[in-house]
């Protein structure tokens, strides 16, 4: 099998294509290849598939074999992967995923993806789309986990996502697990935590559902901004510093725009499958 390593400011996966679907167990192989002793190593696998609807389709499985909807820094990654291996000519991309169809559009310079951009929706604060069990927005409630008590604020961006502010240093990123499992939330969340800047810049570090911490989260750092905006904290234009580099948020009437880079690692073909 036939694979490239990539990643957005650290937030690493492996692409392989499935063109003609015969990947069975897109879970154990995600297991298998995201291993970083005994694989190849990752965040994350995104499988190119056709698509009937878009240009494309990335199907996005987690480090931990669980399915993802959507993940802002793979498909940036994914982007650059069709334009460059020339699955799809176009500079602006129809990318099937989860959460339904995203835009992508491309920065090239000497026929090479340098930045992309991409439309990743809107955000719903209704907590029977994020899902959670609640009978209002989630907008800095108190809640115990681990006995530990946290003030989130939730929403579906793309995916569930949890945002809790304050000084960064004052957080520890691997109490995520304690906040992604809580039984308010059917199928878990991502975890956010943010420190505000100044009205243009955000710090964020976040755990991923199905990954644990990243040097990255793209659908993370939007809604660290949307949540923050809404709070009257920052403009709709935002930097947001994350572990592995910074990503550029821009809230419009059309959607989230988040733009940043994607890099290839290296090639080359895994053999040691089961």
């Amino acid at each position: 099998m036939k694979f490239t390593k990539m990643h957005g400011n650290g937030n690493d996966f492996i692409v392989i294509e499935d063109l003609d679907n015969k990947i069975t167990d897109e879970g154990a192989l995600a297991r298998e290849l995201c291993n970083r002793n005994f694989g190849i190593g990752g965040d994350g696998i995104l499988i190119v598939r056709k698509s009937n609807i878009a240009h494309i389709q990335m199907v996005i499985i987690n480090s931990d074999g669980s399915y993802a909807a959507m993940c802002g820094n793979g498909i940036r990654c994914f982007a650059k992967y069709v334009w460059e291996n020339n699955l799809v000519s176009s500079e602006n991309i129809d990318i099937e995923t989860g959460d339904g169809i995203k835009k992508a559009y491309l920065t090239i310079e000497d026929n090479e993806v340098k930045t992309v951009t991409i439309n990743m929706g809107t955000s719903s604060f209704k907590p029977h789309l994020i899902p959670a069990k609640a009978d209002e927005e989630i907008i800095n409630k108190t809640i115990t986990a681990g006995e530990k008590k946290f003030v989130i604020s939730s929403l579906l961006m793309g995916v569930p996502h949890t945002v809790i502010l304050g000084q960064l240093e004052s957080f520890d990123v691997n109490d995520g697990k304690l906040i992604e499992k809580h039984s308010m939330f059917p199928q878990g969340t991502n975890v956010n935590f943010c420190e505000v800047i100044n009205r243009n810049k955000i710090k964020v570090m976040t755990w991923e559902r199905g990954a644990g911490p990243t040097l990255a989260c793209g659908t993370g750092s939007c809604a660290a901004v949307v949540v923050a905006n809404k709070l009257g904290l920052i403009e709709d234009k935002a930097t947001v510093l994350i572990p592995g580099g910074s990503l550029f948020i821009e809230i419009t009437n059309e959607g989230v725009f988040m733009t940043g880079p994607a890099v290839v690692s290296f090639q080359g073909e895994y053999n040691k499958l089961k």
